[in-house]
């Protein structure tokens, strides 16, 4: 494995353990918490970020997403049209998603098992690949792997804040 595909999974491999600890011992009152009726919860955060990485690598990978491939549509069954990730999501619908730490923990790992999965099938050259030309300059797999880690990361640490403050409680 190229010295690339090791950082990125190392990098993926750091938001799923931050999920981890973002939702470990807590029940779904508390997963649900927003410090602010504007804010995002940890439920919504963390089903949110997987729902990227899901949506963005299956794209990438031209597979299915786990989302629907693995039942975690039929799982969460959440009040979004299946192909939801998040983006636009009013205070609502921040508030419509609940789910147990189990369930966010088992779909995290299910879209971090494929992600590694394929980040393990690339060669150099690959990450030179545009995958998306609706942008100036178009978007390469590399730059698209590392946008969707910083995404991720982010939204894991937005979600290590808000159980701060639900130890707090």
């Amino acid at each position: 494995m190229s010295l690339a595909n090791e950082l990125l999974v190392d990098g993926f491999d750091r938001v799923r353990d931050i999920v981890q600890q973002a939702v470990d011992g807590l029940d779904e009152d508390q997963l649900a918490y927003r410090p602010d009726p504007d804010a995002n919860s940890i439920a919504w955060l963390t089903w949110h970020l997987s729902r990227v990485q899901d949506d963005h690598i299956a794209d990438v990978a031209g597979g299915e997403q786990m989302w629907t491939a693995g039942g975690w549509v039929e799982r969460f069954r959440l009040p979004f049209s299946v192909d939801s990730i998040g983006f636009g999501h009013s205070c609502d619908d921040v508030a419509a998603v609940r789910a147990s730490a189990e369930m966010l923990t088992g779909y995290q790992d299910a879209v971090h098992r494929a992600t590694v999965d394929y980040l393990r099938t690339l060669d150099d050259d690959d990450y030179e690949r545009v995958v998306d030309e609706r942008w100036d300059p178009p978007v390469t797999l590399g730059v698209r792997l590392l946008s969707v880690l910083g995404d991720t990361t982010q939204h894991a640490g937005q979600a290590s804040y808000v159980k701060g403050l639900v130890d707090r409680l």
